[in-house]
């Protein structure tokens, strides 16, 4: 069972990566004028939800399995993810920078460390 549950955890955190990866270009071609910010936001709001779900599920499973020392490391991302997500949807990312996006480098950099 705990083979399982960290290939589960493997591939999950693949994913999670391939995810950031994929943030980060999108946000590359905004920042060099490739795509309009109307087309970055579509683009990657889409896969926000999908980014919390997969973390919430590692997070979990690391929980039933008893291994603590992963969960901890796991979360204070989840939280910060759930609380990203779950804040009014007037402060989403559209086509003015806000001052959120200051924190968002080092709220990346945790999540693709971990």
């Amino acid at each position: 069972m705990e083979a399982v549950v960290f290939i589960f955890s493997l591939l999950d955190c693949c994913a999670l990566i391939f995810l950031s990866v994929y943030f980060i270009i999108t946000l590359s071609d905004l920042e060099c004028d490739y795509i309009n910010a109307r087309s970055c936001c579509s683009k990657l709001n889409k896969w926000v939800i999908p980014e919390m779900i997969g973390h919430s599920i590692v997070t979990v499973l690391m929980l039933v399995s008893l291994h603590w020392f992963i969960f901890l490391l796991n979360l204070p991302v989840v939280t910060w993810n759930i609380y990203r997500n779950t804040q009014s949807r007037a402060a989403e990312v559209t086509h003015e920078r806000s001052h959120d996006q200051t924190r968002f480098p080092l709220a990346l950099f945790l999540h693709v460390s971990l």
